[in-house]
């Protein structure tokens, strides 16, 4: 049951850090300052800021509710993202941070031509605004149900609070966000999981309490399943914004690559106490919501003051993926858009109004679309927005970073303009046993070896005719 002291405790943990995502706004004197921190991070804001988006509702509530249901198999969501910030640490750092770049659009434009990063730019904003719409709606789960508002409130209050930790701070605001979260989640989780464990009987009272298989197979739906998780998740990081955005944000290459490394190393240990959570619960309560599991713990097994924290850190999660994800769209907007076709001599400080002015529309939308789509699967729209940002850019970045001068520029412009339209074609009339994910990757894949050979192939036959 929920008492004042969990109010209480929740209430002073968002404001401290609402006010401290605020207070950043002293650092933003330019636009670059609010878009990649004028490059000026130390590898614990970038994991920061990497932690900030990457661990939401899915890594926390989701985790708990999968493992009630099906054992430690639940922490794929959470090891697929610590090997996705691996992959940004070894392949992809360097090349960002050395890139000089702000967005991704404008780092396939190098390759691919304007065309091509325009295409890419407005896809990909499109596909991480739907994932936001997705972030809202959690957030609004957790509101109405621990503290019986309407639907209506709880995006209010959501979009208020997105607002308040990157209006004024922009990417430092995300930065100072995600450390606090880091800070709140491993604080009160640590006691979580140690009290679990206790309520176990320790370790081996844990591993008696279940069945070997399903409950601690982590390949239990099947080892094609497991890894497939791990690898769309490398893709749908590799492909966002908003994580790019932090390789691009680092003082140095290496403080960029330390960032993602350390984001790898400290995202497992959160998902894998919110599996130990989860599966207590079920011995415990059997008949529980699964979704409940993780607030059904917190209210019944943790003081109150501590429980308060707990869910604050729960809110702030999924509230920072959605700020996150805001501050990738409007920097896309900014710079790939205002920038380049309406006000192309804007001013830094006219840029700086720009970016505040798109962080308050996309946050506006969001809450236009979740008042009228309140009622749909919130795993609908991360499923959508994953396909779409994969297929538009994971391929052609790849090409563009480790094959540069051999992708032909007409090759990656349809690549990102087709597979995405392949993708959702195949969602609609394909088949459901194949992910429409992989067939939009593949389909990037061989546009881009066709038209490249194609190209090498009348390249050769014109000058062998010289």
């Amino acid at each position: 049951m929920i008492t004042p002291f969990h109010y209480i405790g929740t209430f002073i943990t968002i404001f401290i850090v609402s006010y401290l995502g605020f207070a950043s706004t002293k650092k933003v004197k330019s636009s670059q300052d609010f878009v990649v921190g004028s490059r000026k991070l130390s590898s614990s804001k970038v994991a920061g800021s990497i932690i900030a988006t990457i661990v939401g509702g899915a890594s926390t509530i989701g985790t708990a509710q999968l493992a009630f249901e099906q054992g430690i198999n639940a922490m794929w969501f959470t090891l697929g993202s610590s090997l996705a910030c691996l992959f940004l640490g070894i392949f992809l750092a360097v090349p960002l941070r050395r890139a000089q770049v702000d967005t991704v659009s404008q780092l396939l434009s190098m390759s691919y031509g304007e065309y091509a990063g325009v295409a890419a730019s407005i896809i990909t904003s499109l596909a991480i605004f739907i994932h936001i719409t997705g972030q809202v709606l959690s957030s609004i789960a957790i509101l109405t149900s621990l503290f019986n508002v309407t639907i209506i409130v709880g995006a209010i209050i959501t979009i208020a609070l997105i607002i308040s930790y990157i209006f004024f701070g922009g990417f430092l605001g995300t930065s100072v966000v995600g450390i606090m979260k880091t800070i709140l989640l491993y604080l009160t989780l640590g006691i979580s999981g140690i009290l679990t464990l206790k309520y176990f009987g320790g370790v081996r009272g844990f591993t008696a309490s279940f069945p070997r298989d399903p409950w601690f197979n982590l390949f239990s739906n099947g080892i094609g399943a497991g890894l497939g998780q791990g690898f769309s998740m490398v893709v749908g990081v590799a492909s966002t914004q908003t994580y790019l955005q932090a390789m691009f944000a680092g003082r140095t290459e290496k403080e960029s690559r330390k960032g993602a490394f350390i984001s790898a190393l400290l995202i497992p240990p959160i998902g894998l106490i919110c599996t130990l959570i989860g599966m207590y619960m079920r011995t415990v309560n059997p008949g529980l919501v699964p979704k409940e599991a993780l607030p059904a713990f917190i209210l019944s097994y943790l003081n109150p003051w501590i429980g308060g924290v707990i869910i604050a850190a729960l809110i702030i999660s999924v509230i920072g993926t959605g700020a996150g994800l805001t501050l990738g769209v409007s920097t896309m907007v900014n710079r790939d858009i205002y920038l380049r076709f309406i006000n192309p001599k804007a001013g830094d400080e006219s840029q700086l109004k720009i970016l505040r002015l798109s962080v308050f529309v996309v946050s506006a939308l969001a809450l236009l679309m979740v008042y009228i789509n309140a009622d749909s699967l919130i795993l609908k729209w991360g499923f959508l927005s994953m396909a779409l940002r994969g297929t538009t850019i994971f391929i052609p970045l790849i090409g563009a970073i480790f094959f540069k001068g051999r992708v032909k520029r007409k090759a990656g412009l349809l690549a990102i303009i087709s597979a995405p339209i392949l993708t959702i074609g195949w969602e609609i009339f394909g088949i459901s046993s194949i992910d429409s994910l992989y067939i939009g990757l593949l389909s990037s894949f061989f546009i881009i070896l066709i038209f490249s050979l194609s190209s090498m192939e009348v390249r050769r036959k014109v000058e062998s005719h010289r």
